[in-house]
């Protein structure tokens, strides 16, 4: 067995604090905690003194005291061979495709060049607090096996898959109904289920994919309903009208998802932003998550996502957070964080931090169907942990000096922080971003 007793200041989340401060049994915090891992999982939460005199005796200690320990952060929609895209100038998302990104993911049909940016990819996440994210590869088969080689190399938990698209796309982006099918059917039977890996079915989105591809992957998720299924729903103007223009039957945008038959509990929505009321009651009804995706919706300029709208729906629409790269500007979580609080208060909704933070680790690990696997400290899961630093840089330092509680500790995080507020970051066990610089 391999034991190791993390020392610092813990916070578990239990349940999303809808009342901020004001709720009560949402999340367990220990001043002077232990976290008792055994074999990548988490055996134990509680007081160091208690773990160190009881199963953690004689367990190597790793103290991290006076840093806040999280569960890793979640990411819940960012596209891989994106990397070299990020800060693009374009007015607007169709451009944005066509001038920057369908011209990078070309490159993910030369040799090396997955293997490179994969292995750069998952350097960046840790990095940034990162320890689960779902993925969108490439239309190219080897894109999905870099990155889930590499993945499966560093023991994480992670959910990808093969873009499918075979229409308004250059010709090297193109696959067919049948081979996006077939090629899928293979990278599953190859990656799901190997070590923490788990494939999710990938339609990019409406625009780029025909009714017949589309009828396929709806197929897919029928011969595998025990996969995810993420693609893109709504998140610009110009992009909607397009829609209905290739699918003229359709009622709207949703429509077409849901017709063949791709909205289900385990479909990650990306960006929801121009919503209608019967699209917001199609989602919620087929219990599909709605992805919040700030950094990305600023720099495009697609709007504003209007969280208080999903959740007062009746049943709720389900929601994640996640950065979007390489429409996002930051891989960090924080960033995130930060950027999303901006576009909620601005129209009038409060994000307290408690939400925040329960958003990144629990919250998104519910969105992925994950919850008791990664996303909290609960017995069993999977030792995936964050070392946060509130005094990471001059600035936050000066500014902790009149911090007074963990709530205005957790927004002064949120506010200032980026990857040096990341202290060490565990992947199952194992410190990861300190082995980076070995």
């Amino acid at each position: 067995m391999t034991d190791v007793l993390l020392r610092g200041r813990l916070l578990s989340f239990n349940d999303e604090p809808l009342a901020g401060e004001e709720s009560t049994g949402v999340f367990t915090y220990i001043e002077d905690g232990g976290l008792l891992i055994r074999d990548g999982r988490i055996v134990a939460m509680d007081d160091f003194a208690v773990l160190q005199a009881g199963d953690g005796r004689n367990v190597e200690v790793k103290d991290h005291r006076p840093h806040l320990i999280l569960p890793g952060f979640i990411d819940t929609h960012i596209h891989f061979p994106q990397m070299q895209v990020v800060g693009s100038y374009a007015g607007a998302l169709m451009e944005w495709l066509s001038k920057y990104t369908f011209v990078e993911e070309q490159k993910f049909s030369d040799q090396g060049h997955p293997e490179r940016i994969a292995s750069a990819f998952f350097d960046e996440l840790i990095r940034h607090g990162t320890t689960t994210a779902a993925a969108y590869c490439s239309v190219h088969k080897a894109s999905v096996k870099a990155f889930f080689a590499e993945s499966h190399r560093r023991n994480l938990r992670m959910v990808a898959g093969k873009v499918m698209m075979d229409r308004n796309a250059p010709p090297g982006l193109l696959d067919t109904p049948q081979s996006g099918y077939d090629d899928s059917k293979a990278l599953i039977a190859e990656w799901h289920g190997k070590g923490r890996q788990l494939y999710a079915i990938t339609p990019r989105f409406a625009p780029t994919s025909t009714p017949e591809q589309l009828q396929m992957t709806g197929t897919l998720v029928q011969e595998h309903p025990d996969l995810h299924v993420q693609t893109h729903l709504c998140e610009n103007t110009a992009e909607i009208a397009f829609v209905a223009e290739l699918f003229p039957w359709s009622r709207d945008y949703t429509n077409v998802y849901e017709h063949y038959g791709l909205l289900g509990q385990k479909t990650l929505l990306g960006h929801c932003i121009h919503l209608t009321d019967a699209e917001i009651g199609a989602i919620a009804n087929a219990g599909s998550v709605a992805v919040f995706c700030p950094t990305s919706n600023l720099f495009i300029g697609s709007g504003l996502f209007d969280l208080a709208r999903l959740r007062t729906s009746n049943p709720p629409v389900r929601n994640a957070i996640a950065t979007d790269i390489g429409g996002g500007t930051s891989y960090s979580m924080l960033r995130t964080l930060d950027e999303g609080y901006k576009i909620l208060n601005i129209q009038g909704q409060r994000y307290h931090p408690l939400r925040s933070f329960y958003q990144v680790t629990l919250g998104n690990a519910r969105a992925l169907s994950l919850e008791g696997v990664i996303g909290s400290f609960t017995p069993g899961a999977e030792a995936d942990c964050v070392v946060l630093d509130a005094r990471a840089t001059p600035a936050m330092r000066i500014r902790m000096e009149t911090v007074e509680t963990l709530v205005e500790e957790l927004f002064l995080m949120q506010t200032m922080g980026d990857d040096r507020s990341i202290a060490e970051v565990y992947v199952a066990g194992r410190a990861a971003k300190s082995a980076l610089a070995n």
